[in-house]
């Protein structure tokens, strides 16, 4: 029997290894790409989609799953997205070809939207205030050490077993992380009852999609483009009829009504623009590292390792102090010191220096560290807690569409400079080696793209000054009782 006093210790271990295990399955596909590719005899754009069908996937359903949560049960929803992405990861490595295999991703990030839409409220309810920021810092190292084993595992694992080990890999831990759950959750009474907006499912994520389409393929197809022009055109009219259902209706799915929280529409800004600044920083050395001065994979891997391992001491440390000094101050100089960071990486040359690439990894990772778990209280505190399931969603949902912008971006900065199918290749790996006008055009890429970054580290230090002002927990629902009460 779990005590009382340890149970929301037990409870945030459970939640972390799951954390762990999706990251993980994200994280170490890219290592076994190329042989994936080989394997199941795909084209790379194809090999490319089995990455971004997780990241839709896990992207559309964030929203549902957070209001899901909050109609259904948290428990119900953690435990049962568990279930599909353990099914699914089992599936994918089965798969007998590239069209099933890309079915079963979309199946998994379906699952795995599930848990992590629900792994922050059930943190958040588990944990006093005076505590949070610790339990999310502790949380944020699931992430990183995926990132750091993924490709460490991915590479012996497709060495020694084959491509297929890379899925299978993920299929204990995530068993152990069901049982867990089972055995330590607790499964409050539901805080609303009320139907899926089905309605506001629909039309945001066949938009999402549509959008995700487009910066995904928009360089191949062609930005100006009849194709490119039409599916922007119809995810327009499906984003205003979003909007227009989730006014109407009386139960919505994204709780339109959290905007009006200050801190909390301030914390949405800064995640957006922080997620487009932060996560290609991976692409933009892969390319530079392996297709400019033609690094190993397993040599380009290593040296990104310091952008990960400082998060697992820097991670528990940003909580505390946002528990101490508040979310607001370690937002605001986290955020600047990963600028300096990619300011500095927009140094890169021809002359490839071991010390160029790890200093300023380090000082980003630890800024991340710092700025990361506080961002997540501050946005999650500002929230009334009957409503986090649909925060959480709301949150993560901003994260994962700055993600596929920040791709984006890096993608169509590399392919200004190279073309689309040698980007590709030495994204994964498998390009020759270039000449030396096309490995200056792209070292000037890369460092342009961590230049363009750093502009939106800028823009995410002015979204966050709002979150210096003072946060008075749910005064506007007081304030909203009382005039409907008639009190002053």
């Amino acid at each position: 029997m779990v005590g009382t006093q340890n149970k929301k210790w037990w409870i945030l271990a459970v939640v972390t290894l799951v954390a762990f295990v999706t990251n993980l399955d994200a994280t170490i596909v890219v290592v076994g790409l190329p042989r994936m590719v080989a394997g199941l005899h795909i084209t790379v754009t194809l090999g490319l989609w089995t990455m971004t069908s997780y990241i839709i996937t896990s992207t559309v359903f964030l929203l549902p799953a957070g209001r899901w949560s909050d109609v259904i049960g948290r428990k119900k929803i953690f435990i049962g997205g568990l279930m599909i992405f353990m099914v699914a990861t089992t599936l994918c490595g089965f798969a007998p070809d590239g069209d099933l295999l890309l079915l079963f991703r979309f199946i998994q990030g379906t699952g795995a939207a599930l848990s992590l839409a629900t792994a922050t409220p059930i943190i958040v309810a588990s944990f006093p205030p005076q505590h949070l920021g610790k339990a999310l810092g502790i949380n944020s190292t699931s992430w990183v050490m995926g990132s750091i084993v993924g490709p460490v595992a991915g590479g012996i694992l497709v060495s020694t077993l084959g491509w297929r080990w890379i899925f299978f890999v993920a299929i204990p831990f995530a068993l152990i992380g069901m049982i867990g759950a089972l055995i330590v959750l607790s499964e409050p009474p539901p805080t609303r009852r009320a139907r899926t907006d089905w309605g506001g499912a629909g039309t945001f994520g066949v938009a999402l999609v549509g959008l995700l389409l487009v910066l995904s393929l928009g360089q191949s197809w062609g930005w100006g483009s009849l194709r490119t022009f039409s599916v922007l055109a119809a995810t327009f009219v499906l984003l205003v009829g979003f909007m227009l259902i989730e006014q109407r209706t009386s139960q919505p799915m994204f709780d339109l009504s959290l905007l009006r929280h200050h801190h909390y529409r301030a914390g949405l800004g800064v995640t957006i623009l922080y997620s487009i600044g932060y996560f290609a920083t991976t692409f933009l050395l892969t390319i530079y590292l392996q297709g400019a001065v033609h690094l190993s994979p397993i040599d380009a891997g290593l040296m990104l390792v310091p952008l990960s391992a400082p998060q697992l001491v820097m991670g528990p440390l940003g909580g505390i102090l946002s528990d101490r000094f508040g979310p607001a101050r370690p937002v605001l100089v986290g955020i600047f010191l990963l600028a300096v960071g990619g300011f500095w990486l927009g140094h890169l040359s021809a002359q490839f220096s071991v010390w160029s690439v790890i200093l300023p990894l380090l000082l980003m990772s630890a800024a991340n560290g710092i700025a990361w778990p506080s961002l997540t209280k501050a946005v999650m505190s500002a929230a009334p807690r009957e409503g986090t399931g649909s925060a959480s969603g709301m949150f993560f949902t901003f994260r994962n569409v700055g993600m596929a912008l920040s791709l984006t971006l890096a993608l169509v900065v590399a392919e200004v400079s190279l073309p689309p199918a040698i980007a590709a290749k030495i994204y994964l790996g498998t390009s020759n080696l270039l000449n030396p006008a096309m490995q200056g055009a792209l070292i000037h890429a890369t460092n342009v793209g961590f230049w363009v970054f750093v502009a939106f580290y800028i823009l995410a230090l002015v979204a966050a000054v709002p979150l210096v002002r003072p946060h008075v927990p749910h005064l506007l629902e007081t304030q909203e009782r009382q005039a409907g009460s008639g009190g002053t």
